[in-house]
């Protein structure tokens, strides 16, 4: 065999990834949001393609508008080039139950001020703008309210240095210092923030806080400042010890709590912004008589796209040289390539949603009790697509049905236990039981986590007690000597 340079010709199969597939592969995982700033984007680099109605006549889950002749030649799709390899570097979305529920407000005095967290969230229906963030309400307060000019800026300059609890946690003398003026001023400027709406702003101690709203109801009298001057013994259920300390009996005592649960620990707080956007869901879900569940892409949400046949045979007849043919039918494959890409977007949300609906008919039908483990694998195989493919469709996309709004991802949740079925059951199965009895425990019986884990046993849930417990906290429910505590302040 001769050794030396020669040619050979040779023929081999390869699938490419064009950046057109790339493309479509990252649609799946863009929001509502993205993608309409993806379209914006499109129609405005594209004189082909202009926004328009859906039509309806061919199925909700038809293409937006697809012109006959228009489609380009067959090419892979995204869960193809997945199965081939395309994805490998893409692993699946890490899905933490934990990171899903909503943090309670425990109501316990010895919390943290100023820390800003720990209240309910709104419901994901009620984001509503906010007249004014607590900075500006309290800086329209303080020109009419100051004697003097100088006052009125430390106010100001202490207004900005408020949490959002409404709590300062800067030093005054450091305060003063770092301004310059001498310590009575900014203690006088301090008092003037004190005196603002809502009562309570500028405290610097949980304490000083509740002492500023009982002095504004006139109920700070000695035994009440005794009593704010020994939370940490409220915090503890001392209630005997703080009765003799502040010299009072069970029905004054009583009533001291009482007007203690009427104040706000963290009046700035209903001043808060809120950052997050209204969620608009993808899927909607209704219960049907004939099929069990009607499941139809919400249409508000669909990208309205059209090819203008009319405007693109206008430039053709007046393109003349090849590289203006050569740009406007690049154009137009653009144009043909991001109407199907979208509605392959759109059929797979729905398969997806429609094998999620099918593996948890149970939740749909009688609440998160009934909810199963679900992998990202499993809703693959069963309507046989990648993993990664699933992986993407279920982010950022929200599913409604009569229960409410819910994140695709929230279906997809770990086994734990060993239920009777052998499937063991979901971690938000396990987590609405937990709270489904401690709700329902007898004050004066209250459940220790080995007592829960014995009852959670008998209905099958096999856990340990460190699972129990971290479920428990993971749901905001304190342990059994915080809820003693809480429930024995409720009975007073």
């Amino acid at each position: 065999m001769a050794l030396g340079p020669r040619l050979d010709l040779r023929q081999s199969q390869s699938l490419v990834m064009t950046p057109q597939l790339q493309q479509a592969i990252k649609l799946l995982a863009l929001s509502n949001l993205e993608i309409e700033t993806f379209i914006g984007e499109a129609l405005e680099s594209n004189p082909l393609l202009e926004a328009g109605e859906v039509s309806r006549e061919a199925g909700d889950d038809a293409p937006d508008a697809v012109a006959d002749g228009d489609t380009p030649p067959d090419a892979p799709t995204s869960d193809e080039l997945m199965l081939a390899g395309g994805g490998e570097g893409d692993a699946p979305l890490d899905l933490d139950p934990a990171a899903l529920d909503i943090d309670r407000d425990t109501g316990d005095w010895s919390a943290a001020p100023g820390s800003g967290g720990g209240e309910d969230g709104p419901d994901i229906s009620e984001h509503g703008d906010v007249e004014a963030d607590l900075a500006a309400h309290l800086e329209t307060q303080v020109g009419p309210a100051a004697p003097n000019v100088r006052t009125a800026f430390i106010a100001r300059h202490i207004i900005g240095l408020l949490d959002d609890a409404g709590y300062l946690a800067a030093s005054l003398r450091d305060l003063a210092s770092d301004l310059n003026v001498p310590l009575a001023e900014a203690e006088a400027a301090l008092e003037l923030v004190q005196s603002l709406d809502p009562t309570g702003v500028g405290a610097r101690s949980l304490a000083e806080c509740l002492a500023l709203q009982a002095k504004e109801a006139d109920r700070y009298d000695p035994c009440m400042e005794v009593l704010l001057a020994n939370l940490d013994l409220l915090a503890k259920g001392s209630f005997a010890q703080l009765k003799r300390i502040c010299d009072v009996d069970d029905e004054d005592f009583a009533d001291m709590l009482g007007e203690l649960r009427s104040y706000d620990p963290k009046p700035g707080l209903k001043f808060a912004r809120s950052d997050s956007a209204p969620v608009t869901p993808d899927v909607l879900i209704r219960a049907s008589s004939e099929t069990g569940w009607d499941i139809q892409l919400n249409q508000a949400t669909l990208p309205r796209l059209i090819i203008n046949r009319e405007y693109y045979v206008e430039l053709r007849g007046g393109c003349t040289d090849k590289q203006s043919k050569g740009w406007l039918s690049e154009k137009l494959a653009d144009a043909n390539w991001l109407v199907k890409a979208l509605d392959q977007r759109q059929k797979t949300i729905l398969k997806v949603a429609s094998e999620i609906v099918k593996q948890q008919d149970g939740f749909f039908r009688r609440g998160v009790s009934e909810l199963k483990p679900l992998t990202l694998a499993k809703v693959a195989e069963a309507i046989e697509m990648h993993e990664s493919t699933v992986s993407r469709v279920t982010s950022n996309k929200y599913l409604h049905c009569e229960r409410g709004t819910f994140e695709l991802k929230y279906f997809f949740t770990s086994g734990v236990g060993g239920g009777a079925d052998g499937e063991g059951a979901s971690a938000e199965a396990v987590k609405a039981r937990i709270k489904a009895l401690t709700d329902a425990e007898d004050p004066k019986k209250i459940l220790s986590d080995d007592k829960l884990v014995e009852l959670l046993k008998a209905e099958g849930f096999d856990l340990a007690r460190r699972t129990v417990a971290k479920y428990r906290e993971a749901i905001g429910i304190g342990s059994s000597v915080q809820r003693r505590r809480q429930k024995k302040l409720e009975s007073i």
